[in-house]
């Protein structure tokens, strides 16, 4: 397999418009929710990112039809799927897999699944995920000699759970699960991402009943069947972020179109404190969020937070950019540990980075990064080296991009639009 990396030649001002692509976060947990119809469902504005081609592949290996072969459109038919077992590489290669836990679970009381891999961010442990099933009435074994979780049920029956942490993933596997139970569900202490809602709203719209997501409760009344729908995927929260922070970076003036606003808001709040002009717009079709930065950036503090909070997934492209601030930003990461991979790859461009502990990193400005080779750990960790090498100066080139792939569409064509000089490279 060949190696690919970016070449950034930094120092180019983003200027132009740039149109975001479908959620990733909400695309890998719909994928699978498709499974509990059992009839076909047609997804559109899906993101072309590894991800999905990921999740394709695996729903083939259990003997779904899946056709994904032109635009943006996947037609999901799971009449034909024949096998509850996702135990292949591709599975535990992915994080979003375990979406099959409440998928599969959901429809057929049964699925054996590979522990899932995704980024190296720390334990992530499915705790939460298990607890969750098991309130259900299933019984849930772990088998970490193999990396296997299975869970069955003679049958699924609604229950009030609460989530002793907030969690994404498992606030979406337990709704999945529960909107084929008998009975009412109550999950409280749930998370409030907008993918969370976005499922919740493809979930009715296949005659689920789910009442509440974007809220601290989710009720849900499980039904005995759903039926195939069409659906069209919420803008990317985090993809229209990097843009955002990539704008301000490199004093640029960029229009970022098929945004929703109110996602944004902990992130244009977070810019303006440093200085830059978030403008938000309606041209009739879309919204738009417009960011203009003339100026070296202001130091601000940052503290990731569940939604409506500062996005964990945009920490590390926020870090990159206070690199080069006027001033000493604190960054405090209270969602994953072990979230600061790319902080050595920052410090070899020239970054001024000290940690105070496990959990927090003190961002000294500096005049100006400069280019270097440096290596991407995780998906988010790639981001903010791109947003490094568009503001540095002089020549970076960010290898292990295939984190990068899974989860941004075309990064690269998009910003050679707005006047970046970045192309990828293979030997």
């Amino acid at each position: 397999m060949q190696k690919e990396w970016y070449e950034i030649k930094g120092g180019k001002r983003l200027e132009g418009t740039v149109t975001i692509s479908g959620a990733k976060n909400a695309s890998v947990a719909i994928i699978p929710a498709a499974v509990l119809a059992g009839e076909t469902c047609v997804l559109e504005n899906l993101p072309h990112i590894q991800d999905v081609q990921s999740l394709k592949e695996i729903l083939e290996e259990l003997g779904v039809t899946v056709d994904y072969t032109e635009g943006d459109c996947m037609r999901i038919d799971s009449r034909t799927l024949t096998n509850t077992k996702a135990l292949s590489e591709a599975v535990s290669s992915m994080r979003a897999s375990y979406y099959l836990l409440g998928a599969l679970l959901g429809r057929f009381h049964e699925v054996e699944l590979a522990l899932p891999g995704g980024c190296v961010i720390g334990a992530r442990p499915i705790d939460q995920h298990i607890k969750g099933m098991r309130a259900l009435g299933a019984d849930v074994e772990l088998d970490c000699e193999h990396n296997i979780v299975r869970a069955k049920a003679t049958k699924l029956v609604g229950a009030e759970i609460y989530f002793d942490m907030v969690s994404v993933g498992a606030t979406i596997n337990v709704m999945l699960a529960a909107s084929m139970a008998e009975g009412m569900t109550v999950l409280s202490n749930v998370a409030k991402e907008p993918h969370v809602v976005d499922v919740a709203n493809f979930l009715n719209m296949m005659g689920a009943t789910v009442k509440g997501a974007g809220t601290d409760v989710i009720r849900i009344t499980g039904k005995p069947k759903l039926h195939g729908c069409g659906y069209a995927i919420i803008p990317d929260q985090i993809e229209t972020g990097t843009f955002m922070i990539a704008a301000a970076a490199t004093l640029g003036d960029v229009i970022i179109k098929n945004v929703i606003p109110t996602h944004m808001e902990a992130v244009s709040a977070k810019l303006m404190e440093s200085g830059a002009r978030v403008i938000e717009g309606d041209d009739g079709r879309d919204f738009y969020l417009r960011v203009i930065m003339n100026e070296r950036p202001r130091a601000i503090n940052v503290k990731t937070l569940p939604y409506p909070g500062f996005p964990t997934d945009l920490q590390q492209p926020i870090m990159a950019y206070l690199c080069a601030s006027n001033g000493v930003s604190n960054i405090n990461e209270t969602i994953f540990e072990n979230r600061f991979n790319h902080v050595k790859e920052l410090r070899r461009m020239g970054a001024s980075i000290s940690m105070k502990d496990t959990n927090t990193a003190k961002v000294k400005g500096i005049a100006s990064l400069r280019g270097a080779d440096i290596y991407a750990s995780d998906l988010r960790a790639g981001a903010s080296l791109i947003v490094a090498g568009l503001a540095a100066s002089g020549t970076t080139n960010v290898h292990n991009i295939q984190f990068i792939d899974r989860g941004y569409e075309y990064i690269e064509s998009k910003l050679r639009a707005l006047g970046a000089e970045i192309s990828r490279r293979e030997k």
